[in-house]
């Protein structure tokens, strides 16, 4: 979390000694002339400060959230570009005003306190309001940029907690701190950061459909780097510099950075001009002032201390409320829609254009699958499973102009429809399209029949393998098991349609009491033991022979398994989800080193699950396809290198960069294979 929290730790730190220092500069001045009486005023001012800054950052993140994706891009891409003008202004305007603050915050004071309460509750509000909305700004934008919200809070949280502590320790002479040094270390780090920020702002416009060039890449090392290791999330979090950029981002982090920096660095090195020292009648006439002020007779009538505080925290307080209030989506947002197994959508009326939030509740006493539907096609544009009787869950859907109805399936019984609604005007929304068993039905068909074949190859390898051992020629065996164990790992689909066989087959020793000496190890991994391990034909042969019977076992079963078809769409992400967990850490090497071997057919099973499942993606996402080519043409380059004829590296004996390279292009790979199985989810129709 450090890497996101960092920002804004250092904005917290930054922007809460500013605060600090102004408010300390202004207590001392009151303490001074002997006007303590009028220090509620100061903090008064500090509190309205403070709530305008909250009441800000709650508008923000509710316009954000109510409004459709795209439109979130732009808005957060426009307040990114707002946030860096913001910081960067105020980089300038501390290191020029860092030498004078305190003379020029005396001398507002002294006018304050001659023109009565209001004015010096407006002096502190103020000079604190400018940094708490500067604070608030860039604490969204960082939050926005890490994708959550608890990094950049606790980050910002620590450093107004010591900006506090180091303002108190020099308020009371007990600290002593080169400010001037510190206004300008924290500049140059704060400078680079606002480059990033810079740079997912644009991405963010271009993302918004603002900006063009959303696909004119000038860096994309994707598939160079580990985008989850450490040093790769520590750059990104505090820097913003993603692992593919656009050249709009690059050519303006590179232009922002060189112009400011420059710009600032420059003036660092001018001396500035020193403070005029106050001459005895300014000395005189400041200290009239302030004591005339303090003088000042009570007003015959007080209000109540608490007024005054409570009503600077309450109305900005309201004021965001009456503006989330009134700029929420109209009443049918927040519908409270009914649903049982014999009426569905009861409370339903048609929608606004927009993000929508409907509160599903089921009144029936089954559990229910619900959807949102365009009825004449079925597409689904938001969907809740298992919704049990008596409970309530939103369901957030982004509305455009079309027909609209609801759908409800119960655990038993058949499906209700709800009377559709007709929506007007609005953008574009992009449902899915509903996926059945029957749409499914070619490709299961299709890959059986590849199954199919490949376990009559593997059963003619498995029995070569037995043959080899039972002979005593165990490096032709080595040979062999490769070659039997890489079909295997390319019918990845399928393992949970094989039962009780893959555990046979391919089962590992991990849990079994015995380990790799367990008489229930058995498979290809218990004979990658023996053949590595030094062990004898003559021990391997009851392995080898058991390995044989058990796929034959399996190619017979098969043709008569439950291979459920929704399987497919789940099996097009975990098979390589399981490679970059078991065999890119070599948790199950035997001994052989082979893994990347294994990784290799597995790749090669997802390429021929995904040709299967083609027709259905290309009509439903045309992008997918193509990115997850892409991707996977990167590992497949990647684990060609590794291997020389029949000779793989092993993982432990991969370079550091190797390694990276290879996690870091799987890593990518699983993302854009993630929204495969909801694109391809079977929707209950019945």
């Amino acid at each position: 979390m450090w890497d996101d929290a960092f920002p804004s730790f250092l904005i917290g730190l930054r922007e809460g000694l500013e605060a600090g220092l102004i408010v300390s500069i202004l207590v001392a001045t009151l303490v001074r002339a002997e006007a303590r009486s009028r220090l509620p005023q100061v903090w008064t001012g500090v509190l309205a400060a403070i709530a305008v800054a909250m009441s800000f950052g709650a508008v923000l993140t509710f316009t954000a959230a109510s409004m459709p994706q795209t439109a979130q891009e732009a808005f957060g891409g426009v307040l990114s570009v707002i946030a860096v003008a913001f910081v960067t202004a105020m980089v300038f305007w501390m290191r020029r005003s860092a030498r004078n603050l305190s003379s020029e915050l005396k001398q507002k004071v002294s006018g304050a306190l001659a023109m009565g309460s209001g004015m010096l509750i407006l002096t502190s509000f103020l000079a604190v309001g400018r940094e708490g909305l500067e604070t608030a700004l860039f604490l969204w934008t960082t939050a926005q940029a890490a994708g959550e919200s608890a990094g950049p809070l606790t980050g910002a949280a620590i450093g107004l907690l010591l900006a506090a502590g180091l303002c108190w320790g020099l308020y009371r002479r007990v600290l002593k701190i080169n400010l001037t040094k510190f206004f300008t270390a924290t500049g140059v780090v704060l400078i680079v950061i606002a480059a990033g920020v810079l740079g997912y702002g644009l991405r963010d416009l271009q993302e918004g459909g603002v900006l063009p060039g959303k696909t004119a890449y000038a860096v994309d090392l994707a598939g160079s780097i580990d985008a989850g290791s450490w040093y790769s999330t520590l750059i990104q979090g505090v820097f913003n510099l993603m692992p593919t950029m656009t050249w709009l981002q690059v050519v303006a982090y590179v232009a922002y950075l060189a112009v400011v920096m420059t710009l600032f660095v420059r003036g660092v090195r001018v001396t500035a001009p020193k403070a005029k020292p106050e001459t005895a009648t300014q000395r005189s006439a400041g200290a009239s002032g302030e004591g005339s002020a303090a003088r000042k007779p009570a007003a015959a009538r007080r209000r109540p201390v608490w007024v005054v505080p409570a009503a600077v925290v309450a109305v900005p307080a309201v004021v965001a409320g009456l503006f989330v209030a009134l700029g929420r989506p109209k009443p049918a947002g927040d519908q409270t829609v009914a649903v049982s197994e014999t009426d569905c959508g009861k409370g339903f009326t048609a929608p606004e254009p927009g993000r929508q939030t409907f509160q599903m509740h089921n009144t029936g006493r089954q559990a229910s699958e619900v959807y949102l539907v365009d009825p004449s096609t079925n597409a689904v544009y938001g969907e809740i499973e298992g919704l049990a009787p008596g409970t309530t869950r939103d369901l957030v859907a982004t509305i455009a102009g079309g027909t609209y109805a609801w759908r409800c399936v119960p655990a038993s019984g058949k499906a209700v429809t709800s009377k559709a609604v007709t929506v007007t005007g609005g953008g574009a929304a992009k449902p899915v399209a509903p996926v059945s068993e029957q749409d499914l039905a070619a490709p299961l068909k299709s890959y059986k029949s590849y199954v199919g074949k490949g376990l009559d190859t593997l059963a003619g390898q498995t029995r070569a393998l037995q043959h080899d051992i039972e002979g005593g020629h165990l490096d032709r065996a080595r040979t062999d098991w490769l070659t039997a164990h890489r079909t295997y790992a390319s019918l990845g689909a399928a393992y949970g349609t094989f039962e009780d066989f893959d555990k046979k087959i391919d089962g590992r020793a991990d849990g079994l009491p015995g380990g790799e000496r367990d008489k229930d190890f058995s498979g290809f991994l218990r004979l990658e033991y023996g053949l590595w391990h030094g062990r004898s034909a003559k021990e391997l042969t009851g392995p080898a022979r058991q390995l044989s019977t058990d796929v034959a076992g399996l190619g017979k079963a098969f043709p008569s398994q439950d291979f459920d078809p929704g399987d497919l769409p789940l099996r097009a992400h975990e098979i390589l989800e399981n490679t970059l967990q078991f065999e890119l850490t070599g948790d199950t090497d035997e001994g052989s080193g082979t893994n990347l071997a294994t990784a290799d057919a597995n790749l090669a099973g997802t390429r021929e699950l995904l040709t299967v499942l083609k027709p259905l993606l290309t009509d439903r996402a045309p992008k997918v396809l193509p990115t997850v080519d892409t991707d996977i043409d990167r590992v497949q380059k990647l684990l060609d290198a590794q291997h020389d004829g029949g000779h793989w590296t092993p993982v432990e004996k991969l370079s550091d960069a190797d390694r990276r390279r290879l996690d870091g292009a799987t890593g990518q790979l699983l993302e854009d294979l993630a929204p495969i199985p909801d694109l391809l989810e079977i929707r209950k129709s019945a």
